[in-house]
């Protein structure tokens, strides 16, 4: 029997076209935006749900759009921050069998079924990335972020581990096992910074913004005038 032409690739083609369309008729509207990461498990007024709430209002007073993957935990704080402080607070979220349900703070909300077309959004209009403790979901999105700065795919936007703790056996990992094996190299450690400091982290990144600078390619490397 012939499979219904729905669930064949062309017909997915055109799902992946609507779903880059609609996302960059959105996202080119808002403001220079910051990509929020972290843990959907985080609970409701913890640590880090406190911390991340506070980043995401920070961020928005100084005019930024806050960028999330639109559920609970991380996510939910920072775009709870966001839209409170009265800013652009974007949730990209992903429909999945467990955890992920849209969070209701996000007054800019995205619908994905591909996560490749979803991780596209959180980069293409993005000047910085603040990563929260959380699983192999945020790893994925840290790990996605230093590969496009490492190979020159995006411009060297700053990249913010938030907890050294939490991060610090990642950290010595990749300095004793990646650096050490010749897998990275020195610079490449640089690419990202670890603070348990928010006011610092939205400081530095407000400062990287205004540095025209920014928008210069690493040395050596030469990006698509179109990323």
């Amino acid at each position: 029997m012939q499979n219904d032409f729905t669930g064949q690739d062309p017909w997915r083609v055109f799902r992946i076209m609507s779903e880059f369309v609609e996302g960059f008729d959105t996202l080119a509207k808002v403001s220079p935006a910051i990509s929020v990461f972290g843990s959907a498990r985080a609970k409701r007024g913890s640590f880090y749900y406190r911390m991340a709430q506070h980043v995401g209002h920070q961020l928005a007073k100084l005019g930024f759009a806050v960028i999330t993957g639109g559920g609970p935990g991380i996510m939910e704080a920072a775009n709870k921050g966001a839209t409170k402080a009265g800013g652009q607070s974007v949730g990209l979220n992903i429909v999945l069998p467990q955890e992920q349900q849209p969070n209701r703070y996000a007054n800019i909300p995205l619908h994905f079924h591909y996560f490749f077309c979803r991780k596209v959004m959180f980069v293409k209009y993005c000047y910085g990335f603040i990563i929260f403790p959380g699983g192999y979901g945020t790893m994925d999105e840290f790990y996605e972020a230093l590969t496009l700065i490492q190979t020159g795919r995006i411009h060297r936007f700053p990249v913010f581990l938030v907890g050294k703790k939490y991060w610090s056996g990642l950290v010595r990992w990749m300095r004793n096992a990646l650096l050490k094996e010749g897998a990275i190299s020195p610079g490449d450690l640089g690419l990202f910074q670890t603070s348990d400091d928010p006011d610092f982290i939205v400081h530095m990144i407000k400062a990287a913004y205004e540095d025209r600078s920014l928008l210069e390619p690493s040395p050596g490397i030469s990006p698509l005038a179109e990323s």
